[in-house]
């Protein structure tokens, strides 16, 4: 009898409907939202000087290099903050992070709008360095909130799409700084990008906690999602997780995949070469866009001889170009690569390379300039979701903002110095010598990339 009532038992269990997957909520999709818009704006406010800069050149009488100067005051500010406010973000990780968010934001509205009030050369740069101060800490705010609001699967989605904002607000800048130019003055600029911070800082008050636990509209349901560590649903079978691992060993060893300890400490975080490495990488990176945005439509109003409605169509182009690279960057690392962060970090400095020499004697044409300008923003930012992403697979969520920190911090003030390199270049040599060194940026970030991992966390054995 017994062996009957197994054998019973077994065919009810098999024949039995398989339990439905939990609902998962979506909540954290509208954070994202909301940190999209956000950075979006954020980013306008550092980009928009960059249109302003050849009329603030006419009235003050500046050279290239102490305009170069002025725009890199921003990213020198913006990096030197970086660490303290890691520091600051792991040391209240537990309290109040969501708190300082607007508290930033609101700050950076506020020296936004002061840099139309400037009466001279030393208010510019005296605003631009409070711009900076303001400003840094809200990368590492956003990232903290992607990595306390995703499941693993989907942080380098959401963080390519936050970086996607990075560049949508420069996107759009040329053409409103433009309109607003025509109708206003280049002053009036800054008093438009200010306003917007401020109201979504009062509502992020309202809408996003620290954590999804703490959140009326986050479901239980959503929260385990986010927990759970294979990234699936309650009751989703095991099998789908099986379904998206990838036979990609040759992959694996061009990268150097290797198990390593996880950063818990801020001694292990402050002597990981992966940590370093990583950072001079995005440095150079982030030096090649700050040059974009910064220098281009002065090269194309100067240089290139184009009318402001043609040139702000044109200065957009990178940014466009940058745009898809982060959305593209972020799925293909999560969906095709397996959260492998290191493959797009790398073809991303190799395909700027060749966009840079494609851009060295570029000719009159403003259909070339257009595409080679697209592709060189598509190239450049294809990897950046890796340089956030990247720390989140070395470092505990309590140490990851002290991590980015450092990256985001060596990385800002080592873009900080390329609009001043491009500055005393054009004072010497041309157009060409820039686009050079920007190529040569790509090759030592590539080169950089060799040497450190692609993690696999090996979690440290008990005592």
């Amino acid at each position: 009898m017994e062996q009957v009532k197994a054998i019973r038992d077994e065919v009810d269990r098999k024949i039995a409907p398989a339990a439905a997957p939990a609902r998962v909520g979506r909540y954290r999709w509208v954070v994202l939202g909301l940190i999209f818009v956000i950075w979006a704006i954020a980013c306008a406010d550092r980009a928009n000087l960059g249109i302003a800069l050849p009329y603030m050149k006419k009235e003050y009488g500046i050279s290239n290099t102490e305009a170069g100067m002025i725009i890199s005051l921003f990213s020198f500010a913006y990096g030197v903050v970086q660490i303290p406010a890691g520091l600051l973000y792991k040391r209240l990780s537990n309290k109040v992070t969501g708190a300082l968010f607007p508290v930033f934001m609101i700050l950076t509205s506020v020296f936004t709008g002061l840099m139309g009030t400037t009466s001279s050369v030393f208010l510019l740069k005296f605003f631009r360095i409070g711009l900076g101060i303001s400003e840094g800490p809200l990368g590492i705010g956003c990232t903290n909130i992607i990595n306390r609001w995703f499941p693993a699967r989907e942080k380098g989605t959401a963080t390519g799409l936050w970086l996607t904002a990075s560049k949508l607000g420069p996107l759009i800048v040329p053409s409103v700084c433009v309109v607003v130019i025509e109708v206003w003055g280049w002053r009036e600029i800054f008093y438009v990008f200010a306003i917007p911070g401020i109201l979504l800082s009062i509502l992020w008050i309202f809408t996003v906690t620290n954590t999804p636990e703490e959140s009326r509209f986050c479901s239980k349901a959503e929260c385990d999602y986010i927990r759970s560590e294979a990234g699936l649903a309650v009751g989703e079978p095991a099998s789908s997780a099986v379904r998206r691992q990838y036979n990609l060993a040759w992959l694996d060893t061009l990268i150097r995949t290797r198990k390593v300890p996880q950063l818990n400490t801020l001694r292990h975080v402050f002597t990981s070469w992966n940590i370093l490495g990583a950072a001079i990488g995005y440095g150079c990176m982030i030096g090649i866009t700050n040059i974009f945005m910064s220098w281009i439509p002065t090269y194309l109003v100067e240089v290139k001889g184009f009318t402001s409605i043609k040139m702000g169509f044109l200065a957009s182009a990178p940014f466009l170009g940058a745009v898809m690279g982060n959305l593209l960057g972020g799925l293909v690392s999560d969906r095709l690569l397996g959260k492998r962060r290191k493959p797009l970090m790398m073809l991303s400095a190799f395909g700027t390379i060749f966009m840079m020499l494609a851009l060295v004697n570029a000719p009159d044409n403003a259909a070339y300039l257009g595409f080679t300008l697209f592709m060189a923003g598509l190239t450049v930012s294809a990897g950046f979701g890796g340089y956030a992403v990247y720390p989140m697979g070395l470092a505990s969520k309590a140490s990851y903002p002290v991590s980015f920190g450092i990256i985001n911090s060596v990385g800002q003030v080592g873009g900080a110095c390329a609009p001043l390199f491009a500055g005393m270049l054009l004072d010497t040599y041309s157009w060409s010598a820039v686009f050079t060194y920007m190529g040569c940026s790509a090759l030592v970030c590539l080169l950089i990339l060799f040497t450190i991992v692609e993690p696999v966390i090996e979690p440290e054995k008990s005592a």
